[in-house]
Protein backbone atom coordinates (compact mmCIF):
# COMPACT_ATOMS: atom_id res chain seq x y z
CA UNK A 1 0.00 0.00 0.00
CA UNK A 2 1.23 3.50 -0.69
CA UNK A 3 0.66 7.21 -0.31
CA UNK A 4 -2.38 8.71 1.32
CA UNK A 5 -4.20 5.44 2.06
CA UNK A 6 -1.22 4.13 3.96
CA UNK A 7 -0.82 7.30 5.99
CA UNK A 8 -4.53 7.32 6.83
CA UNK A 9 -4.33 3.74 8.08
CA UNK A 10 -1.35 4.59 10.28
CA UNK A 11 -3.15 7.57 11.77
CA UNK A 12 -6.35 5.53 12.23
CA UNK A 13 -4.49 2.97 14.32
CA UNK A 14 -2.98 5.74 16.40
CA UNK A 15 -6.46 7.04 17.20
CA UNK A 16 -5.92 10.41 15.55
CA UNK A 17 -9.00 10.11 13.34
CA UNK A 18 -11.35 10.05 16.32
CA UNK A 19 -9.73 13.13 17.81
CA UNK A 20 -10.06 14.99 14.53
CA UNK A 21 -13.63 13.94 13.73
CA UNK A 22 -14.98 17.50 14.04
CA UNK A 23 -12.27 18.81 11.71
CA UNK A 24 -12.95 16.04 9.20
CA UNK A 25 -16.67 16.78 9.24
CA UNK A 26 -16.01 20.50 8.72
CA UNK A 27 -13.90 19.77 5.65
CA UNK A 28 -16.51 17.42 4.22
CA UNK A 29 -19.29 19.96 4.73
CA UNK A 30 -17.15 22.58 2.99
CA UNK A 31 -16.89 20.26 -0.02
CA UNK A 32 -20.66 19.63 0.02
CA UNK A 33 -21.32 23.38 0.09
CA UNK A 34 -18.93 24.13 -2.77
CA UNK A 35 -20.28 21.22 -4.80
CA UNK A 36 -23.87 22.35 -4.29
CA UNK A 37 -22.96 25.90 -5.35
CA UNK A 38 -21.02 24.72 -8.41
CA UNK A 39 -24.08 23.05 -9.91
CA UNK A 40 -27.60 22.15 -8.93
CA UNK A 41 -28.15 21.58 -5.18
CA UNK A 42 -29.66 18.24 -6.22
CA UNK A 43 -27.37 15.20 -6.01
CA UNK A 44 -29.27 13.44 -8.81
CA UNK A 45 -28.32 16.27 -11.19
CA UNK A 46 -24.89 17.09 -9.74
CA UNK A 47 -22.19 14.36 -9.93
CA UNK A 48 -19.77 16.33 -7.75
CA UNK A 49 -22.38 16.71 -5.03
CA UNK A 50 -23.12 12.99 -5.20
CA UNK A 51 -19.41 12.29 -4.71
CA UNK A 52 -19.26 14.65 -1.73
CA UNK A 53 -22.27 12.96 -0.13
CA UNK A 54 -20.69 9.52 -0.63
CA UNK A 55 -17.55 10.75 1.17
CA UNK A 56 -19.69 12.10 4.03
CA UNK A 57 -21.49 8.80 4.42
CA UNK A 58 -18.19 6.92 4.40
CA UNK A 59 -17.07 9.12 7.31
CA UNK A 60 -20.30 8.32 9.18
CA UNK A 61 -21.52 11.89 9.10
CA UNK A 62 -25.14 12.27 10.31
CA UNK A 63 -27.58 12.60 7.43
CA UNK A 64 -29.04 15.78 8.99
CA UNK A 65 -25.68 17.56 8.71
CA UNK A 66 -25.49 16.85 4.99
CA UNK A 67 -29.09 17.83 4.27
CA UNK A 68 -28.75 21.05 6.28
CA UNK A 69 -25.74 22.17 4.23
CA UNK A 70 -27.50 21.46 0.93
CA UNK A 71 -30.70 23.21 2.03
CA UNK A 72 -28.75 26.34 2.95
CA UNK A 73 -27.39 26.58 -0.58
CA UNK A 74 -30.75 25.71 -2.13
CA UNK A 75 -32.36 28.45 -0.03
CA UNK A 76 -30.01 31.07 -1.43
CA UNK A 77 -27.68 31.33 1.57
CA UNK A 78 -24.38 32.24 -0.12
CA UNK A 79 -22.34 32.07 3.09
CA UNK A 80 -18.58 31.99 2.58
CA UNK A 81 -17.13 31.65 -0.89
CA UNK A 82 -14.26 29.22 -1.33
CA UNK A 83 -11.75 28.96 -4.16
CA UNK A 84 -10.45 25.59 -5.30
CA UNK A 85 -6.66 25.50 -5.29
CA UNK A 86 -4.22 22.69 -6.06
CA UNK A 87 -0.63 22.77 -4.87
CA UNK A 88 2.08 20.43 -6.12
CA UNK A 89 5.48 19.80 -4.66
CA UNK A 90 8.21 17.43 -3.59
CA UNK A 91 8.49 15.73 -0.21
CA UNK A 92 11.22 13.80 1.62
CA UNK A 93 13.13 11.32 -0.51
CA UNK A 94 12.12 13.00 -3.78
CA UNK A 95 8.47 11.97 -3.43
CA UNK A 96 5.72 13.79 -5.33
CA UNK A 97 2.81 15.36 -3.43
CA UNK A 98 -0.51 16.91 -4.51
CA UNK A 99 -2.46 19.08 -2.07
CA UNK A 100 -6.06 20.06 -2.81
CA UNK A 101 -7.61 22.94 -0.87
CA UNK A 102 -10.79 24.98 -0.59
CA UNK A 103 -9.93 28.42 0.74
CA UNK A 104 -11.43 31.85 1.36
CA UNK A 105 -7.92 33.36 1.47
CA UNK A 106 -5.47 32.15 -1.17
CA UNK A 107 -2.51 34.04 0.27
CA UNK A 108 -2.97 32.53 3.74
CA UNK A 109 -3.36 28.99 2.44
CA UNK A 110 -0.40 29.25 0.06
CA UNK A 111 1.78 30.55 2.89
CA UNK A 112 0.67 27.79 5.27
CA UNK A 113 1.21 25.03 2.71
CA UNK A 114 4.61 26.40 1.72
CA UNK A 115 5.64 26.52 5.39
CA UNK A 116 4.50 22.94 5.97
CA UNK A 117 6.63 21.75 3.04
CA UNK A 118 9.72 23.77 3.94
CA UNK A 119 9.69 22.71 7.61
CA UNK A 120 9.32 19.04 6.79
CA UNK A 121 11.87 18.22 4.11
CA UNK A 122 9.92 19.33 1.05
CA UNK A 123 9.39 22.23 -1.30
CA UNK A 124 6.51 23.58 -3.39
CA UNK A 125 6.71 23.48 -7.17
CA UNK A 126 4.67 24.92 -10.02
CA UNK A 127 1.20 23.57 -10.77
CA UNK A 128 1.60 20.62 -13.13
CA UNK A 129 5.08 19.77 -11.87
CA UNK A 130 4.05 16.38 -10.41
CA UNK A 131 0.38 15.77 -11.32
CA UNK A 132 1.41 14.07 -14.59
CA UNK A 133 2.78 11.25 -12.38
CA UNK A 134 -0.74 10.52 -11.08
CA UNK A 135 -4.08 9.34 -12.48
CA UNK A 136 -7.37 10.92 -11.39
CA UNK A 137 -9.54 8.12 -9.99
CA UNK A 138 -12.45 7.25 -7.78
CA UNK A 139 -10.94 5.59 -4.69
CA UNK A 140 -13.04 3.42 -2.37
CA UNK A 141 -11.54 1.73 0.70
CA UNK A 142 -12.93 -1.21 2.65
CA UNK A 143 -11.43 -2.71 5.84
CA UNK A 144 -9.79 -6.12 5.62
CA UNK A 145 -12.65 -7.80 7.51
CA UNK A 146 -15.08 -6.92 4.68
CA UNK A 147 -14.20 -10.19 2.99
CA UNK A 148 -11.52 -12.16 1.17
CA UNK A 149 -9.56 -10.58 -1.65
CA UNK A 150 -11.39 -12.83 -4.12
CA UNK A 151 -14.83 -11.84 -2.81
CA UNK A 152 -14.02 -8.13 -2.90
CA UNK A 153 -12.48 -8.46 -6.36
CA UNK A 154 -15.62 -10.15 -7.69
CA UNK A 155 -17.86 -7.48 -6.15
CA UNK A 156 -15.68 -4.71 -7.58
CA UNK A 157 -15.64 -6.32 -11.02
CA UNK A 158 -19.43 -6.58 -11.06
CA UNK A 159 -19.71 -2.96 -9.87
CA UNK A 160 -17.63 -1.73 -12.82
CA UNK A 161 -14.37 -0.92 -11.02
CA UNK A 162 -11.05 -0.94 -12.90
CA UNK A 163 -8.64 -2.21 -10.23
CA UNK A 164 -8.51 -3.67 -6.73
CA UNK A 165 -5.49 -3.76 -4.40
CA UNK A 166 -5.94 -5.95 -1.31
CA UNK A 167 -3.50 -6.27 1.58
CA UNK A 168 -3.11 -6.21 5.35
CA UNK A 169 -4.46 -2.65 5.41
CA UNK A 170 -7.70 -3.55 3.62
CA UNK A 171 -9.09 -3.34 0.11
CA UNK A 172 -8.56 -0.34 -2.17
CA UNK A 173 -10.91 -0.23 -5.15
CA UNK A 174 -10.34 2.15 -8.07
CA UNK A 175 -12.62 3.29 -10.86
CA UNK A 176 -12.88 6.06 -13.44
CA UNK A 177 -14.06 9.40 -12.00
CA UNK A 178 -17.17 9.35 -14.20
CA UNK A 179 -18.10 5.93 -12.81
CA UNK A 180 -17.52 6.83 -9.15
CA UNK A 181 -21.18 7.24 -8.17
CA UNK A 182 -22.35 4.07 -9.94
CA UNK A 183 -19.50 1.94 -8.60
CA UNK A 184 -19.87 3.29 -5.06
CA UNK A 185 -23.60 2.58 -4.99
CA UNK A 186 -23.13 -0.94 -6.34
CA UNK A 187 -20.38 -1.72 -3.81
CA UNK A 188 -22.45 -0.36 -0.92
CA UNK A 189 -25.24 -2.71 -1.95
CA UNK A 190 -22.97 -5.75 -2.09
CA UNK A 191 -20.30 -5.05 0.55
CA UNK A 192 -21.89 -2.44 2.82
CA UNK A 193 -20.72 1.13 3.41
CA UNK A 194 -17.02 1.75 2.69
CA UNK A 195 -14.54 3.13 5.20
CA UNK A 196 -13.72 5.96 2.80
CA UNK A 197 -14.76 7.01 -0.70
CA UNK A 198 -13.54 9.99 -2.68
CA UNK A 199 -12.10 11.25 -5.93
CA UNK A 200 -8.36 11.04 -5.54
CA UNK A 201 -4.98 11.07 -7.26
CA UNK A 202 -3.41 7.64 -7.70
CA UNK A 203 0.35 7.51 -8.34
CA UNK A 204 1.41 5.71 -11.50
CA UNK A 205 4.60 4.56 -9.75
CA UNK A 206 5.76 4.70 -6.14
CA UNK A 207 9.02 5.54 -4.38
CA UNK A 208 10.04 3.52 -1.33
CA UNK A 209 11.26 5.75 1.51
CA UNK A 210 13.61 4.85 4.37
CA UNK A 211 13.05 5.30 8.12
CA UNK A 212 14.09 8.93 8.27
CA UNK A 213 12.16 10.01 5.18
CA UNK A 214 9.05 8.11 6.34
CA UNK A 215 9.09 9.84 9.72
CA UNK A 216 9.53 13.25 8.08
CA UNK A 217 6.78 12.41 5.59
CA UNK A 218 4.41 11.67 8.46
CA UNK A 219 5.13 15.05 10.01
CA UNK A 220 4.51 16.75 6.65
CA UNK A 221 1.19 14.95 6.18
CA UNK A 222 0.13 15.82 9.72
CA UNK A 223 0.94 19.49 9.15
CA UNK A 224 -0.96 19.57 5.86
CA UNK A 225 -4.01 17.64 7.02
CA UNK A 226 -4.23 19.73 10.18
CA UNK A 227 -4.80 22.80 7.98
CA UNK A 228 -8.52 23.65 7.84
CA UNK A 229 -8.27 24.64 4.15
CA UNK A 230 -6.62 21.43 2.96
CA UNK A 231 -9.14 18.87 1.71
CA UNK A 232 -6.93 16.04 0.42
CA UNK A 233 -3.26 15.12 0.24
CA UNK A 234 -1.95 12.50 -2.20
CA UNK A 235 1.60 11.25 -2.62
CA UNK A 236 3.62 8.54 -4.39
CA UNK A 237 5.62 7.19 -1.46
CA UNK A 238 5.73 3.56 -0.30
CA UNK A 239 6.78 2.28 3.11
CA UNK A 240 8.13 -1.22 3.76
CA UNK A 241 6.60 -3.44 6.43
CA UNK A 242 9.74 -3.05 8.55
CA UNK A 243 9.61 0.73 8.51
CA UNK A 244 5.84 0.64 9.06
CA UNK A 245 6.35 -1.43 12.20
CA UNK A 246 8.79 1.19 13.54
CA UNK A 247 6.34 4.01 12.83
CA UNK A 248 3.60 2.20 14.71
CA UNK A 249 5.83 1.34 17.68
Amino acid sequence: MAGHSQFSNIMHRKGAQDKKRAKIFAKLIREVTVAAKSGMPDPDANPRLRSAIIACRAANMPKDNIERAIKKVAGGDEGENFDEVRYEGYGPGGTAIIVEALTDNRNRTASDVRTAFSKNGGNLAETGAVSFMFDRVGAIHYPVETGSSDDVFEAALEAGAEDVVSGDGGHDIYCRPDDFHTVSEALSASLGDPESAQLDWRPQNTIEVDDKAAETMMRLFEALEDNDDVQRVSANFEISDEVMAKLNA
